[in-house]
């Protein structure tokens, strides 16, 4: 039996995910404390843990902070998170004290779990609710330019923020120390290795489980009268502009429509709903989607996880740059469409391309096939059971930087030697188009012997791929 402690940030997509490892890990005779927020306190004692609530511990936030945080603000979640730390401080060194955890399983944006596993020297184990990003596998997301310019701009306010936590015993040397994944941290991913991009890049650090859900119901599509679903997820949801389209996109449609609209917004909104639609601040998303046939989401890794769980094809309609990376991956598999244009008439091609099309559902049983064969809750419990854990093996990430230095170094010898002759062939006068021209060509070549050098190194390293 152990003594394990949970963190996580007050958010659905990140808590949902850990509720059934916590389940488990209760059944197993573990004692399971979870550190959270009242909104969830019945879910989490429904797992058998014992619920802490942090609630009074969260800054009040200004109209402009909230609504920064409801524009998923990458330096505003991470501004909230370093002052909640602080607010916490002294109460949970006291918890740490006295409940004396054996592990902490904190989810990946979490700052108080990890800085308090680290400051205590627990072992820690990180909840990932999306892909696991490195270098390589960031590559996925498409950042828009407003994402770009909040980063960014925000980095100075961060590192303020970051000052105020030393005093406290906190060593972090920057917010993206305590967001990146590295290859020495153990973390639990709910996916599998065939869905994360670069998989070969992660150790064994790392606990691929599959998703991580209570049900065990499997897919009944009915193909008569096929059902489309519509979820913008829990955060950026209240969308009537959106929903309107869909609407007037499957009215005429011979198909069965369920929105999940979330419980902020105002329902009158959505007008009259023709016969074939219905609508609900919120529904039972695994049991809607074992009947769905098509799925029109935001791509938040949870719901794409659960629809092909439940080999429900999707509509990709990503709205940040961390959901267009799992949207890419999904239509990388074959397993949805990415809508391009979201008027009605481009909802309703894409709706069309779905259930015409036999090669999404396909793909999508596939891909349910491969997440119900995965480890699941059960292996996400004994991965926190049995921490810490080596990485071992070959770490194909460090492989890859060296071969990566030694072509930028071969590259530019090159171009130094062209630079030289083109000089003494020539003239000196214009060597500096070669220069710039080199500095220029310098990042998108190194970029494609890259992936050249990674798919060298993964089948030197692991042949069967």
């Amino acid at each position: 039996m152990k003594k394990i402690a949970f963190f996580c940030i007050p958010a659905t997509g990140h808590t949902n995910p850990m509720l059934p490892v916590a389940a488990e890990l209760v059944k197993r005779g573990n004692v399971v404390r979870f550190y959270s927020f009242d909104e969830f306190k019945e879910k989490i004692e429904a797992t058998g843990a014992e619920f802490i609530s942090c609630t009074r511990f969260l800054p009040e936030l200004t109209a402009e902070e909230e609504q920064n945080l409801k524009n998923v603000s990458t330096t505003e979640m991470a501004i909230q998170d370093i002052r909640a730390t602080r607010a916490m401080d002294e109460y949970l060194d006291g918890e740490f004290k006295s409940f004396q955890p054996d592990v902490v399983y904190t989810d990946s944006a979490c700052f108080w779990g990890k800085l308090n596993a680290w400051k205590h020297k627990v072992p820690m184990v990180v909840s990932t609710s999306t892909f696991a990003f490195n270098q390589l596998s960031s590559k996925y997301m498409k950042n828009s330019p407003r994402e770009l310019y909040d980063m960014i701009a925000g980095l100075p306010k961060i590192s303020k923020e970051l000052k105020t936590l030393r005093p406290l015993g906190y060593e972090v040397k920057s917010a993206l120390s305590l967001v990146q994944s590295d290859n020495n941290t153990d973390s639990v991913v709910y996916t599998t290795r065939a869905f994360q991009p670069y998989a070969e890049s992660f150790s064994e650090c790392y606990a691929f489980v599959g998703p991580s859900v209570f049900s065990k119901a499997q897919p009944q599509k009915n193909k008569k009268r096929p059902l489309v679903y519509i979820s913008m997820g829990t955060v950026i949801n209240e969308r009537p502009d959106f929903y309107n389209k869909c609407i007037d996109a499957l009215k005429d449609m011979n198909v069965d429509v369920i929105i999940s609209c979330g419980k902020a917004m105002d329902r009158k909104l959505l007008g009259t709903l023709p016969a074939n639609v219905k609508a609900y601040p919120s529904v039972d998303q695994l049991d809607v989607l074992s009947k769905a046939s098509a799925f029109i989401t935001h791509c938040g890794m949870n719901s794409v996880s659960e629809s092909l769980y439940m080999a429900a094809p999707m509509v990709l309609y990503p709205q940040t740059g961390e959901q267009y990376a799992v949207a890419r991956k999904a239509a990388e598999i074959g397993a949805g469409t990415m809508l391009k244009d979201d008027s009605a008439e481009g909802i309703a091609k894409a709706v069309r391309t779905i259930l015409d099309n036999d090669a999404y559902q396909k793909a999508a049983d596939a891909c349910s096939k491969d997440f119900r064969s995965a480890p699941g809750t059960k292996g996400a419990a004994d991965f926190i059971e049995n921490a810490p854990h080596k990485a071992g093996g070959v770490d194909l990430l460090k492989e890859l930087n060296k071969a990566k230095g030694l072509f930028t170094l071969c590259y530019w010898a090159v171009i130094t030697s062209l630079i030289l002759l083109f000089g003494f062939l020539v003239g000196w006068q214009f060597v500096w188009i070669i220069g710039v021209a080199g500095g220029v060509l310098s990042r998108p070549i190194t970029n494609i012997a890259s992936g050249y050098l990674y798919k060298g190194l993964v089948k030197k390293h692991f042949p069967k791929k």
